[in-house]
């Protein structure tokens, strides 16, 4: 097992223990990617400049959400900085790691320039910071959420043990939320929209009808508990079984014989008191056509 990252107890304190000293302000001389702030810690940058992270696990961004806060800007301005990292794609461009909400309402706002940090960050720290802020801010779904922490295990070595560690959430929570990436897309969707919560979506895994259940939830207005009795009472039901395949008579067996030995291939014949139909099996595109030729009079 992986021990726990040693900057863990650092992350899971929150995004302030992050900045510290380490912020780098952009000379002054730098008139391409933005001007200096004097010694205040932090620079002002063109909105152009800035990009959206690959890594940012945010997928949904509730528009009434952003005009508020835009409206704010308008009123305010950016208080807290936008962190970033210098683009490995492009030299004038820098990718946020922490701020994309502001960053869209400041645009929306009209604003030129936001106050950015700059730190050099990898990959594993850009993604573990993303979820921070966000999950401090509430801002993910419970989907995005297990996504994010699904990409740490698979990509970055974690275990469950040492993301709860980072994170700052306990073991149970990290495992309970990974477990709703079993469920079914159509779950899943219902998840992401906001339709189900995440109560609803663990009540459902093991369901042998999730989505069925799911479509209830909503037609219905079902509470968790309700859910859960909802799911058991399914499990419970006892399994219809299968209905026996009706034996064959000696008649119809002696006739599928006969058949498979006229045309060398094997022949099925099922009859259900009126009717029924003749199956007749090939492994081979010359076997199909040799079946048509005989059915159409030919050689």
């Amino acid at each position: 097992m992986n021990p726990p990252k040693s900057r863990g107890t650092q992350l899971g304190r929150g995004l302030s223990a992050l900045l510290g000293n380490e912020a780098v302000e952009i000379p002054e001389s730098n008139k391409i990617s933005g001007r200096s702030t004097e010694g205040r810690g932090f620079s002002l940058m063109p909105v152009e400049f800035l990009v959206q992270s690959p890594l940012q696990p945010r997928r949904v961004f509730a528009q009434e959400d952003i005009d508020a806060l835009a409206k704010s800007i308008k009123e305010r301005g950016v208080l807290q900085p936008i962190l970033v990292r210098p683009s490995a794609v492009n030299a004038d461009e820098y990718e946020i790691i922490a701020g994309e909400r502001r960053w869209r309402a400041a645009q929306i706002a009209q604003l030129h320039e936001v106050p950015v940090i700059i730190k050099e960050m990898g990959d594993e720290e850009v993604l573990e910071v993303a979820l921070i802020e966000n999950i401090q801010r509430a801002d993910l779904n419970a989907l995005e959420e297990a996504f994010g922490y699904r990409k740490l295990i698979d990509d970055f070595d974690h275990t469950q043990d040492s993301l709860a560690t980072v994170l700052g959430k306990s073991r149970s929570h990290i495992a309970n939320t990974l477990r709703l990436l079993v469920l079914p897309d159509g779950v899943k969707t219902l998840l992401a929209e906001g339709m189900i919560s995440a109560g609803h979506a663990r009540a459902l895994i093991g369901a042998a009808n999730p989505k069925t259940i799911a479509d209830e939830i909503i037609k219905r207005g079902l509470n968790v508990r309700q859910v859960e009795r909802l799911v058991k009472a399914s499990k419970d039901e006892p399994q219809k079984p299968s209905p026996k395949s009706k034996e064959k008579d000696s008649d119809t067996l002696a006739l599928e014989r006969s058949l498979t030995d006229v045309l060398g291939l094997n022949v099925e014949i099922d009859f259900n008191g009126s009717g029924g139909q003749v199956s007749v099996k090939y492994k081979t595109l010359d076997q199909l056509d040799d079946i048509i030729r005989r059915l159409s009079g030919g050689e």
